[in-house]
């Protein structure tokens, strides 16, 4: 096999269908034996990206075809994870802009092909799920050209080669009308299209460390792309900033490469291929990785900031202790730091008795899988409600994160969720007509009222809207948002919550605890239907008589209690509330559990307002 390698990275849009579309690349291109028993969906490993359909992590694989490597780098979809995005771009030669036929450009194709294009990348667009019975190509494909011109792109980028294709069925074709037998055509244009990149294999090695997985076996694994030179085992190396000044030194210990989605052991790895390098302990994502000679550090793509946190102290209720293993502020410390060093899109800060966490964020879903992950790990933690991180322009106004929402949705909903979003601060950009009366809304609506209303939207359209969001900008301060109008149903004291204490007080509210549930003083175990919040007792038994048995009235039958994603729950707190969760639970509780102390903090103003910047609860 020659030296010529082609770095292509996959664009598109949650749920487009690229990471079933590697699957069949490799399948056909002869990545497997015969009998190999394969996984769906290779490139989500991890156990959350399987259950949610979504790619969190950006990874690398690679395809032998007609004398060429082609390594092709899976990227996220999501918004969140755009950190990952950024990175990875800097690695490819070309992209694959995939599109799903029937939902055509959506949020998140225009937001990464935006960063392609201003890197000069030319992406092959295919246009995908050609199977599906409402497919509409021909429009998706001028919808993709309007993309194009939209984002400035030049005059080569414009004259983009189009395929149509089924990712699923494992077909491209470069007519609508084709012929639909393999994905030949799509692997036969990548090599014609995506230039191999010239680099010097005289100078000494660098290349720009773009992920970084953590290794139990070989320690910190940097993946990148090798810009100049060669690398050996066994030879010295350090790593540098990009300011330049050293951050680390020590020998290349182990060098792989990708054939398939496995790891290979190398002895070279030489300029232009993808690599994984074992060695440094310091190093980190953005650092050059590079011979002991080299001074000058390699470019990188500045990462857009943080717009959200949170923050996460020792879990401090009566229920504490009793589900996770991992309960101590140094525990949860040192996992923070670690996902802040293995996520570039994530910001650790800590108190000066580093007993209080603020861990910052792109979104709500990528706080929300840390905290997920965290759980199955066997933590346990107390989180505060969210708030949003404000910025000053220069003349010192106050500035916060814009989102723009697209939703596609039933004609019939659209006066509704209309009114949701005003309420929210949105504004309507843009109301189009997809037809079969559908309609598309686009809004501008600042990031504080959206916590959360992704569950109030689907419940709006009675789940057959689909709804994305997506960073915008920083915009001018809206002004005071409405706050949750709903006072908490508080638990009085600690024990179990009884069937017919429940029955009797669900015309008081909504119920969050079912019977035999463990309650706390302090715990919001409900939301009344007004304000004000009201302490009450769920552990009230029947009172039993010669006359009245425990055994008679057994047919109570209680309101099925709404399960909510840890997302919802962080929506719905107030700024005097807080999220307890455990490996089994997720309980809402007040931040201060003695009604008394609670009583003389209000006195004083401490609590029961919300904090800046604090999302206010419109999850309701």
């Amino acid at each position: 096999m020659n030296n010529s390698i082609r770095n292509i990275t996959i664009i598109a849009h949650v749920d487009h269908g690229k990471t079933t579309l590697i699957d069949n690349l490799m399948k056909q291109s002869g990545s497997f034996r015969e009998n190999e028993i394969v996984d769906e969906r290779l490139m989500d490993s991890g156990e959350l990206e399987k259950e949610r359909g979504i790619t969190i992590l950006a990874k690398p694989a690679s395809i032998n075809w007609k004398n060429s490597r082609v390594n092709i780098i899976d990227t996220p979809g999501h918004r969140d994870f755009a950190a990952e995005v950024e990175r990875v771009l800097s690695m490819a030669d070309g992209a694959l802009l995939l599109i799903d036929s029937t939902e055509g450009v959506m949020p998140q194709t225009k937001f990464v092909l935006a960063k392609a294009l201003r890197q000069g990348l030319k992406p092959i667009v295919v246009i995908n799920k050609l199977d599906k019975p409402d497919q509409r190509a021909d429009e998706v494909l001028e919808e993709t050209f309007d993309l194009f011109v939209s984002l400035d792109a030049n005059e080569e980028q414009l004259d983009f080669p189009v395929l149509y294709a089924s990712g699923r069925s494992g077909w491209a074709s470069k007519e609508l009308d084709g012929p639909r037998e393999n994905l030949n055509p799509l692997l036969d244009l990548i090599i014609d299209q995506v230039k191999p990149a010239e680099f010097d294999k005289s100078k000494p090695f660098a290349m720009l460390s773009t992920l970084l997985y953590a290794d139990s076996f070989l320690g910190r694994s940097l993946v990148g792309r090798i810009s100049q030179g060669t690398a050996k085992a066994n030879q010295q190396i350090k790593a540098i900033n990009l300011q330049g000044e050293k951050v680390d030194e020590g020998r290349l210990t182990k060098i792989f490469r990708y054939e398939g989605t496995k790891k290979v052991t190398i002895d070279v790895g030489e300029a232009g291929d993808i690599v994984v390098i074992a060695g440094l302990e310091k190093a980190n994502v953005a650092d050059t990785i590079c011979d002991l000679d080299v001074n000058e550090p390699i470019a990188a793509t500045p990462i857009d900031p943080p717009t959200m946190s949170i923050t996460i102290t020792v879990n401090s209720s009566p229920l504490a202790g009793i589900e996770g293993k991992k309960l101590t502020s140094t525990q949860i410390r040192d996992r923070l730091v670690l996902e802040a060093q293995n996520n570039v899109g994530i910001t650790f800060s800590e108190n000066t008795g580093k007993d209080s966490f603020e861990i910052s964020g792109r979104g709500e879903l990528m706080l929300e899988i840390l905290l997920t992950q965290m759980r199955r790990e066997g933590f346990e933690m107390t989180v505060s409600p969210p708030k949003v991180l404000f910025k000053k322009d220069d003349n010192g106004n106050r500035l916060e994160p814009i989102e723009e929402i697209t939703m596609d949705l039933d004609e019939e909903y659209s006066s509704k969720v209309i009114d949701s979003m005003n309420r929210r601060k949105g504004k309507l950009i843009d109301l189009k007509d997809t037809g079969k009366d559908k309609k598309r809304l686009i809004f501008h609506a600042p990031t504080r009222g959206l916590m959360g209303y992704t569950s109030k939207f689907l419940t709006l359209t009675k789940g057959n809207g689909v709804i994305n969001r997506i960073f915008h900008s920083y915009g001018k301060f809206e002004g005071e948002m409405e706050v949750r109008r709903n006072g908490a149903l508080i638990s009085m004291e600690k024990g179990k919550a009884v069937a017919f204490a429940i029955y009797n007080l669900q015309a008081r509210g909504e119920m969050f605890v079912t019977h035999n549930d463990s309650v706390y003083a302090g715990m919001i175990v409900g939301l009344a239907p007004k304000p004000g919040d009201m302490i009450i007792n769920v552990m009230k038994g029947k009172k039993l008589t010669n006359m009245r048995t425990q055994g008679t009235d057994e047919n109570i039958v209680l309101t099925p209690i709404r399960k909510m994603s840890i997302a919802e729950q962080l929506s719905i707190l107030n700024g005097d509330e807080a999220l307890e969760i455990t490996p089994k639970s997720c309980r809402l509780r007040k931040a201060i559990l003695d009604p008394h102390e609670r009583k003389k903090s209000e006195k004083s103003g401490a609590a029961g307002s919300i904090p800046p910047g604090g999302m206010g609860g419109m999850g309701m």
